[in-house]
Order: structure tokens, then C-alpha cells, then sequence
């Protein structure tokens, strides 16, 4: 990364969940992985239900096995209530069976019992 990232300016505060999960650990699975969430790849369902159940921002970092990702969302965000929400809207089940064979979960999970909720031990502002 040497232009860095564009980030989105919000012109509310927001509230920031950050998530991990591990993949398995297989070379030629992690790069189909990869695939299906490029652009383009992903499913436009899911990525509508995504902004649909409140989201504002969503990234998912890579490294090795290792996913990290960064949920931005509007103050009155209930995390509980939208992930409810998302797992009943169109194609969601579909999408989570068909990443679950990458992933390092239980088969039938729904996308808030694979991720595990990280806590903020550290902080650095200006």
C-alpha cells in the first residue's frame, strides 16, 4: 500500500465494531476466498442488505489465516437487532453456506456467530 486508503467522511458520529474470524488454513482456498469478495464478485444482495440493516462502512483486512474487519455504523446502530435483520434478508443464508467452506466455523452459522466481536484495549489520538 503505497496511495494509502480513501476513508469516508461522515457527517454524523458513528460507532466502529471491529470483528476477526479465521479461514482455513489452505493457500488455494484463501485465494478463492479472496475472489468472491472482489469487486464485482460479491453479491449485490448482500451488499445492498449490508447498507439495508444500517451500515455505513464495512473492510476486511487479510493476514495469513487471519481476517480483521472494521464495521462503521451510525450512533443508534444496534448490532443485535441489525444482525438478526441481515440474516433474514435475501440470499444471506445462501451467501454465508457458500464462504463457510473457507472458513474455520461450525457448518449452518450465520454471519454474527462466525465473526467474534474484538475489544478495544488501546487507544492513540492526536
Amino acid at each position: 500500500m503505497t496511495n494509502g486508503y480513501p476513508q469516508q467522511n461522515f457527517t454524523q458520529p458513528t460507532k466502529r465494531y471491529c470483528q476477526t474470524l479465521d479461514l482455513r488454513d489452505n493457500a488455494e482456498l484463501i485465494a478463492e476466498y479472496r475472489k468472491r469478495h472482489s469487486e464485482g464478485e460479491a453479491w449485490s444482495e448482500i451488499l445492498e442488505g449490508i447498507r439495508e440493516v444500517g451500515i455505513l462502512e464495512m473492510e476486511i483486512y487479510i493476514l495469513g489465516t487471519r481476517l480483521f474487519m472494521i464495521v462503521e455504523t451510525p450512533l443508534d446502530f444496534n448490532w443485535d437487532e441489525a444482525m438478526a435483520r441481515l440474516n433474514t434478508l435475501p440470499r444471506q443464508e445462501e451467501w454465508e453456506e457458500y464462504m463457510s467452506i473457507f472458513q474455520n466455523v461450525k457448518p449452518g452459522q450465520s454471519s454474527a456467530e462466525k465473526w467474534q466481536m474484538m475489544e478495544r484495549m488501546f487507544h492513540l489520538y492526536k
